[in-house]
């Protein structure tokens, strides 16, 4: 890791040395600080260009040293000491600029870009906000609309927008830092560009301030910082960049100590390792495509859409024409969807339909690099499927099911090639979800997991490998979390109160709530066909539900009462009557607190469960499948990393 410095003919070219994202690490930090100090005391340099090695600009700062106490220089401190330099500092940016490369850019007198440069302020994913001047810089130079999406909402801005909104003021084609240098010297030339905090800002009003937090209330999911960015912003607009500097950087290190930012930050570092397992290193993926998906329901198209989304052709088989017409029309409401809401254009509907193949049966899939099963949750189902791909496809295709529940060494059990065959467990909607749980058989070949992990890299999903064992990881921790609730219910605690508990945790809805709006029916169907195979499976209370034609939203009644065309829950008389034999005579009264810790509790010792037996390899493997695939707040971390806090409160 390096800073170093050259002079170019009176100017300055220093250029930050950090693989692989060029990080803001303390050593750089005092690197860069030092060579400001010598070019202060040059008289041989007019001029400064700040540039990046490799193939960024500044990814941001060291979010490894975030758990530690702060170094000098700060950053503020040395942006302060670039914007107060006598010789002015041009900044020359490629690839992406992040938090802090975005604000030592925003501190530099002017700003020039490479094609195809991004820029982002994502603090607030990490639950900080950016702690170096990009709430008070960004707002002076692009205006408070522009800059609040970017500063607490995750916006990123690629050049053509930056440039346009005063961020940068000039896109170099061909040699960048030549380019930059051409650019310094003409500013030399003429009067110097004003320095963003020294810029007019206009305050948008009082109905403006107000639209702006109900937005971001709305869309940060209860999460602190997105809030305490706006108002940092707002502080600094109200009260002066002094005033808004010292809130930001007050702000900034009170989210950085919070448990909060901790638990963002493990999910961080978790959501980086998960692509690239160890065991993986060197072993190439095999190229993929052209894919197969044999099912076009709700899962089946969702899969669809993922692929194409990717850039993936496909070929979608289904048992009749009508039912490729049903597919058809949810792709397209899918695709249409998205035009809608202005995430691709009408072209791009258009081209994701295109490269959809539409046929009857299996003869298509001969020439495909992956088929992705996604019929009927039935194992003879599904074995009828593989039979014919095992005979149809070539010998070095990859045969996936998406099950759910099933042992796919069932699925697979006495087919041709096993090393092939993999479990890719896509969560519906699934163009929409980012899990996907990836499960190797024990014939899997190396090769063919790599694939695996590289086609979640391609779809922009989170990986997760788990050992086989009824419901993987996910499914497994679920419904050990759906029996200590209704264990609960059993006790005689309100439905209703164990699901305003979850809510105030954190989670969109609670375990009765999610039942009801997923259908009561598919898990009561699994029981009924374990009871079928002589398994022992006690009467639960959504088999008496389901029994009684409760089967959710879907018939108007579960555990709670719904009218039509409204999905808003309503405590039903009838289901409590249903349910009286099961339910304890007497109601128990227990807080929000202690259901809390009865549930998270019980997911916590499925998961160690799971660790114990080799199914997930780590706990963090276990956190992302909740957060990304059960909807577990985000904020909060992990089931294993609240647990691992409680033992370490306890010590």
């Amino acid at each position: 890791m390096s800073v170093t410095y050259q002079n170019r003919n009176g100017i300055a070219v220093v250029t930050i040395d950090n693989p692989p994202v060029n990080a803001m690490s303390q050593a750089i930090r005092q690197q860069i600080w030092d060579i400001a100090g010598q070019i202060e005391a040059d008289d041989a340099v007019q001029a400064v260009v700040l540039t990046g090695a490799g193939r960024l600009f500044v990814g941001g700062a060291d979010i490894t040293e975030f758990n530690r106490p702060p170094l000098e220089p700060h950053l503020t401190d040395l942006f302060t000491r670039i914007e107060d330099a006598t010789k002015p500092w041009v900044v020359a940016l490629h690839g992406v600029a992040m938090g802090g490369g975005v604000e030592i850019a925003l501190a530099c007198r002017a700003r020039v870009a490479a094609p195809g440069s991004r820029f982002a302020l994502p603090e607030v994913n990490i639950g900080i906000v950016p702690g170096a001047g990009g709430t008070q810089r960004l707002p002076r130079l692009i205006g408070v609309e522009a800059a609040l999406p970017v500063v607490a909402e995750n916006k990123t801005l690629g050049h053509e927008a930056a440039l346009k909104l005063g961020l940068i003021d000039r896109v170099i084609e061909g040699d960048l830092v030549e380019g930059a240098l051409a650019f310094a010297a003409e500013m030399l030339a003429g009067p110097l560009p004003v320095l963003a905090r020294d810029r007019a800002i206009a305050d948008p009003g009082a109905e403006f301030w107000q639209a702006a937090s109900a937005r971001i209330a709305k869309s940060s999911k209860g999460l602190t910082a997105p809030g305490r960015a706006l108002e940092a912003l707002r502080l600094g607009v109200e009260q002066g960049f002094a005033q808004g500097m010292a809130h930001e950087r007050e702000t900034f290190l009170t989210l950085k100590a919070s448990a909060e930012a901790a638990a963002l930050r493990y999910l961080f570092f978790a959501e980086r390792a998960a692509p690239k397992p160890a065991a993986l290193k060197g072993i190439t993926p095999r190229a993929v495509s052209l894919a197969g998906v044999v099912g076009g329901g709700t899962m089946g198209t969702g899969i669809v859409a993922a692929l194409r989304n990717a850039g993936i052709n496909v070929v979608l088989s289904e048992r009749d024409e009508a039912a490729l017409t049903r597919a058809k029309d949810t792709l397209s409401g899918i695709f249409g969807a998205a035009a809608k809401r202005g995430l691709i254009s009408q072209a791009d509907v258009e081209a994701r339909m295109a490269g959809i193949r539409f046929v009857i049966g299996y003869a298509d899939m001969a020439d495909c690099d992956l088929v992705i099963e996604a019929v009927f949750e039935e194992l003879s189902v599904k074995r009828e499927v593989f039979a014919a791909l095992s005979q149809i496809c070539r010998p070095d295709t990859i045969l996936a099911t998406n099950t759910s529940y099933i042992d796919p060494r069932q699925i697979a059990d006495g087919f041709a090639g096993p090393e092939r065959f993999i479990g890719l467990h896509f969560f519906s909607p699934a163009h929409v979800m980012k899990l996907l749980e990836i499960i190797p058989l024990p014939q899997t070949a190396p090769e063919v997991l790599a694939s695996a992990f590289d086609l979640a890299r391609r779809l922009g999903k989170v990986p997760a490998q788990s050992g086989i064992c009824e419901g993987f990881i996910g499914n497994r921790i679920l419904k050990r979390y759906r029996q200590e609730a209704e264990a609960l219910v059993l006790a005689g605690v309100a439905w209703a109160d164990i699901d305003a508990a979850l809510r105030g945790f954190g989670y969109a809805m609670g375990p009765f709530e999610m039942q009801d709006l997923a259908g009561l029916d598919i898990s009561y169907l699994n029981r009924e066909a374990a009871r079928a195979r002589g398994e022992d499976i006690p009467t639960t209370p959504g088999d008496l539900l389901v029994r009684a034609g409760r089967k959710g939203q879907k018939t108007g009644g579960g555990w709670y009462d719904y009218t039509p065309g409204d999905r808003k829950p309503q405590l039903s008389a009838e289901a409590a009557q249903i349910l009286a034999p099961l339910v304890a005579a007497n109601p128990v009264q227990m807080d929000a607190s202690a259901i809390l810790d009865r549930l998270l509790a019980a997911m916590a010792d499925e998961g160690q469960r799971i660790l114990d037996e080799g199914i997930a390899s780590d706990a963090s493997v276990i956190d992302l499948v909740e957060v990304h695939g059960y909807g577990f707040p985000r904020g909060k971390g992990g089931p294993m990393l609240i647990a691992a806090g409680k033992k370490d409160e306890a010590k």
